[in-house]
């Protein structure tokens, strides 16, 4: 290792990056290379807290994790307007850590990725990813001398960061799922470059991601959707994470398929990758009205099956889409989180 239902208005964001300069403290970063448990396969984290912070607590500790297609550090700590995510949470008094899981970002690529993506079944499944979220929870828990922490999951991240919930009662402070998927008819929209069989990864231009970006958003709202240059900022610095990707002619980024098939088998098939019952953390489940990667259906779907989260939650924003965390709108979005964190820190 090295070192109850509703609409959330709207916060400009310019007004938002200014509320947050004036009162946030000096943030302290961090950069680890984790080890996942298996021989060669390192997991790429990054922490931020306050300058000032020396006392740590599981309600003010929070993981969180992607989803199916980018990495976390590029969208949770991208400074959009002057401000990420991640620097929002921190300057708020909390101690924040993102990952990359095994074939995202910067953590390490298996060795089938620099293979032929035919030569190879699809890699980095479910089982395989929550692994990874357990060493690097683990690592956070032994580094601050805590039980437990937060775990917030995108997408995707959100299915693994339920399983982890589920399987770790004991583990898990608070739960946080932003865009849950579902069971669902059809394949996802992260599939809709991929053929009937599936290699072992796949790859994804900036124009597929722009075009699946503005999927569901109505007409009139598209030309200030997302505020000009936040999107070539986002995957400027994605694509650059892949350097084999961003030699080809268009650039790709290259991706792990293990969840497209696990799609296939669980959600798809009308199998739950994970049990809501089973999580016993007060629970937000938080979903943009023009999602349609995971539609707002998916996140009420969920929400009567967490039959034992104490206070669980669940919050539909508007105007904004799967990735509203770097769209205008993202201010209701962090807001949203924030008032659910705060609860936890005072309790």
């Amino acid at each position: 290792m090295h070192r109850r239902a509703l609409i959330a208005t709207p916060l400009a964001a310019p007004i938002l990056a200014s509320t947050a300069a004036a009162q946030a403290p000096s943030l302290a970063t961090e950069e680890y290379m984790v080890p996942s448990g298996d021989p060669g396969i390192e997991l790429f984290v990054r922490n931020k807290r306050p300058e000032s912070m020396t006392a740590f607590a599981p309600g003010r500790s929070i993981l969180f994790v992607h989803g199916a297609t980018y990495p976390a550090h590029t969208a949770f700590d991208l400074p959009l307007g002057g401000l990420s995510w991640m620097d929002y949470i921190a300057g708020r008094g909390f101690d924040v850590w993102c990952m990359d899981i095994r074939g995202y970002g910067r953590s390490t690529r298996p060795p089938e990725m620099a293979q032929p993506a035919e030569a190879n079944p699809p890699i980095v499944r479910g089982d395989t990813a929550v692994a990874d979220i357990s060493a690097v929870a683990a690592f956070i828990r032994a580094h601050r001398g805590l039980p437990r922490i937060v775990h917030m999951g995108w997408s995707w991240g959100s299915t693994l960061m339920g399983r982890f919930a589920a399987d770790n009662p004991s583990q898990v402070e608070r739960l946080i799922l932003f865009a849950p998927p579902w069971l669902r008819e059809g394949a996802s929209p992260a599939a809709a470059s991929t053929g009937a069989t599936l290699g072992a990864w796949r790859t994804v231009t900036q124009a597929q991601a722009r075009e699946r970006w503005m999927n569901g958003v109505p007409e009139a709202k598209r030309a200030g959707l997302i505020p000009p240059g936040w999107f070539e900022h986002w995957a400027g610095v994605t694509w650059a994470t892949d350097p084999d990707g961003l030699r080809r002619n268009p650039s790709v980024l290259r991706a792990p398929n293990g969840v497209l098939l696990d799609s296939r088998e669980y959600a798809q098939a009308g199998r739950p990758y994970w049990d809501p019952a089973k999580v016993t953390a007060p629970t937000l489940l938080v979903v943009a009205e023009w999602d349609r990667d995971t539609p707002p259906s998916m996140a009420t779907a969920i929400f009567p099956l967490l039959t034992n989260s104490p206070g669980k939650r669940l919050v539909m924003l508007a105007e904004g889409t799967h990735t509203i965390l770097m769209e205008r709108n993202r201010g209701a979005l962090f807001q949203t989180v924030q008032g659910f964190l705060e609860e936890t820190a005072a309790a």
